[in-house]
């Protein structure tokens, strides 16, 4: 268990990250992304979301909570675990921790091997280490409509699950309050 002056340090950590949330991911950015969520979404029954938080809440860094756990919980809170085959993916960024995370509904990890996340998670790391937030996205979110595809097509023709999940990315920061905004 951490010390109270290694959480202090961590808490001051995620709280100066909040200050480079609008530049990693601007509001363009933002368009753009929900653009191709929707474009992708066309070619599958699946759900893509992208959370791009600054850094956890207090009570996560005071009990030491990962950055999965915070994806974990996330993927509950935005409903991704709410499709109707099960397979909602959730690509989750925490930049305080430099933490990436992709957690996949049981219909998916039924059908994908562990590793297959496990590189795209090293290949967004790269592109994000090198400043490439957009690139790193826009790959991922290639390679996971493709596995979608791969694995949840829709049939040519055939009517298109509703968009049951927000297409536009989810990108939070923490107020006065602790609040998500």
């Amino acid at each position: 268990m951490r010390n109270w002056m290694q959480r202090f340090t961590r808490l001051v950590r995620h709280r100066w990250a909040e200050g480079r949330l609008h530049s990693a991911v601007p509001d363009n950015l933002l368009e753009r992304l929900a653009r191709r969520v929707a474009a992708s979404e066309q070619r599958h029954s699946g759900e893509i979301r992208i959370c791009v938080e600054a850094g956890l809440p207090i009570s996560y860094i005071w009990r030491d909570a990962s950055a999965r756990e915070r994806a974990v919980a996330l993927f509950g809170k935005l409903r991704v675990w709410d499709t109707e085959h099960n397979n909602g993916v959730l690509i989750y960024l925490l930049l305080a921790d430099h933490a990436i995370e992709i957690i996949a509904d049981r219909g998916l990890t039924r059908a994908i091997a562990a590793d297959t996340w496990e590189k795209l998670v090293q290949d967004m790391g790269t592109a994000f280490h090198d400043g490439h937030y957009e690139d790193g996205l826009t790959h991922a979110l290639s390679h996971v409509t493709a596995l979608l595809h791969q694995h949840f097509a829709t049939d040519a023709g055939a009517p298109i699950d509703p968009n049951g999940l927000p297409d536009a990315p989810v990108r939070l920061r923490f107020g006065r309050r602790g609040r998500a905004q």
